[in-house]
């Protein structure tokens, strides 16, 4: 795992460089800082945007009484999309902005919760697999629900 995180984030460093030297011996060193400033600050804006709208829709799932697996895998893709888009670099960037569009955030939150659905019971350490997209605990028939009070003896 660590090696392909390795090779990943230097291979995306190195292309990063790369485009930036193509787009700076194009346009100028200034006009290339600039734009990429630019990019990171209107890629942030439009993540607070869609942050906020994806927050009401969550806000309505939870009211109806529905589980809203759809719009938590998004709000994590949006966090992964700010971080593409403040990152400096144009690869990232456009990288970012494919995230953002809500079609295409929309698309690959549907196929990871189709693939891998979280169940309550996640907290417990696992994952369950089922068509609704969130599962019910496994509540054991054998399971007596009830209190008690301890009465320790002379004590």
């Amino acid at each position: 795992m660590f090696a392909r995180l390795f090779v990943l984030f230097t291979a995306v460093s190195l292309l990063e460089i790369f485009v930036l030297v193509k787009v700076g011996s194009f346009l100028g060193a200034l006009p290339t800082v600039a734009l990429v400033i630019v990019t990171a600050l209107i890629g942030s804006a439009l993540v607070r945007s869609q942050g906020l709208q994806l927050i009401q829709q969550y806000q309505q799932r939870i009211a109806k009484g529905e589980m809203p697996g759809q719009q938590l895998v998004e709000g994590l893709m949006l966090i992964i999309t700010g971080v593409l888009l403040v990152t400096p670099g144009f690869v990232t960037d456009f990288c970012g902005l494919m995230l953002l569009q809500p079609s295409i955030r929309g698309a690959i939150a549907k196929t990871l919760l189709a693939n891998i659905k979280f169940s309550p019971a996640a907290m417990s350490g696992g994952f369950s697999q089922t068509q609704s997209g969130f599962s019910k605990p496994n509540i054991d028939s054998d399971v007596i629900e009830g209190e008690f009070e301890r009465k320790d003896d002379g004590k």
